[in-house]
């Protein structure tokens, strides 16, 4: 059956990612969208390949030059993105990483503050360590993501990960880094229609929720015929 981890009802529609208070303020949703300064305005051909286009901030497992591409947009509070993780990317890692014929990229799309405060851990780790901080959070999710102060228990998670005190707070109060996760998650939500999590595409095709190995073994091979 088809998982995916839907967007609420009640989420809120603000201007930007605002302030450290705003990011230090508990778990409320994340802005379903943001002012044009913050994030273009346009439509029409050619914005969903820009929007999947690899950048210099992508997360990238793999060769650079393997055929297939799958990129995929996960929110770390989301519990299917954690099965996920669990049950079907080590497989598609030994099967397809690992063997050059296709490379992963994992983007966030945080639904609330929890989740953005753990991209923003994951990403302060530095890129050799950034792939261990995803998978560590997918791990630990029934710890950190229901404690009473999720970033109390994501900040002793990252000491045991070698961030220090000082570094964990000054990671929490980058506002940059912070508006950079989020305007990936609105560009998605915009161009791609992204609206659950998790969501993938496959060479640019949309592959939504946490499907069984032999879905990706099917949408990959496929892929991997045309290219």
């Amino acid at each position: 059956m088809q998982r995916t981890w839907m967007i609420g009802a009640a989420v809120v529609v603000v201007a930007a990612v605002a302030s450290v208070g705003y990011l230090q303020s508990g778990d409320r949703p994340i802005a379903s969208a943001v002012a044009p300064a913050a994030h273009a305005a346009t439509t029409g051909p050619g914005n969903a390949a820009a929007a999947l286009a690899l950048t210099e901030n992508d997360h990238v497992l793999g060769k650079a030059d393997a055929p297939v591409t799958i990129i995929e947009y996960a929110s770390l509070t989301c519990p299917h993105c954690a099965d996920f993780d669990h049950e079907t990317l080590p497989k598609i890692k030994k099967d397809w990483v690992e063997t050059g014929k296709a490379k992963y990229v994992f983007r966030n799309f945080p639904f609330d503050q929890a989740a953005l405060r753990a991209a923003m851990l994951a990403e302060c780790a530095g890129p050799d360590k950034y792939f261990n901080f995803i998978d560590a959070l997918f791990g630990s999710q029934l710890t950190w993501a229901r404690a009473g102060d999720p970033s109390a228990a994501l900040t002793r998670m990252a000491k045991l990960g070698g961030l220090g005190e000082e570094k964990v707070q000054s990671c929490f109060k980058d506002e940059a880094l912070a508006n950079r996760i989020v305007a990936v998650r609105m560009t998605a939500e915009k161009e791609l229609e992204v609206n659950s999590t998790p969501t993938f595409f496959i060479n640019g095709k949309k592959l939504v929720g946490a499907q069984p190995y032999e879905a990706f073994e099917e949408a990959l091979t496929a892929a991997s015929k045309k290219s």
